[in-house]
């Protein structure tokens, strides 16, 4: 069976995490540079190999400030761990346009297993001829995990952080020729 390469088209995709503020409202951010490749099977997307890599310094929260903090070593520590990457382990259609995604995230030097969800929106060609393939992926990590511990107590003694990540991305990719 012929393998079919399939590339991120950062254009059309993003990446964004959310995460408890106060734990009475939600910080949405978004990483601005990233790039993956999905590696495919025939031309279904049952058998995938997929890497995906975030340049962590694209962080962006809109908020210079907080996006500085968070770029040192109290968070991402960007200069030593410039990459957050995933490798896909399995790929598995739990139905006609819902899979489940099982692989590896490294970020910040540490590496676990992570569970992801992958809505399947379609396969269309767009006004170039280029065949173009698009999910939403979301899921769910615990920062600790990872070694994103700082957190600091508010005036009553409450943390200012939660420590779940909800990972929600639009990746849009374009089949190679």
């Amino acid at each position: 069976m012929a393998t079919t390469t399939w590339t991120v088209d950062p254009t059309h995709s993003d990446v964004q995490f959310r995460i408890k503020h106060l734990v009475i409202s939600t910080v949405t951010g978004a990483f601005n540079q990233f790039e993956g490749t999905a590696s495919v099977a025939g031309d279904d997307f049952e058998n995938v190999n997929a890497t995906f890599k975030i340049a962590v310094k694209s962080i962006d929260t809109k908020n210079e400030d907080r996006d500085n903090h968070l770029r040192t070593g109290d968070f991402f520590d960007a200069d030593s761990y410039p990459e957050i990457i995933f490798s896909s382990a399995s790929w598995n259609r739990v139905s006609d346009d819902e899979f489940e995604l099982l692989g590896d995230l490294t970020m910040r030097g540490t590496t676990k297993p992570i569970k992801l969800k992958a809505e399947f929106g379609g396969i269309e060609k767009d006004a170039y001829g280029n065949t173009k393939a698009g999910f939403e992926i979301t899921g769910k990590i615990n920062r600790k995990e990872f070694g994103l511990t700082y957190n600091a107590l508010t005036e009553t003694g409450g943390l200012a952080l939660g420590e779940e990540i909800k990972l929600v991305s639009n990746i849009q990719l374009i089949k190679e020729a």
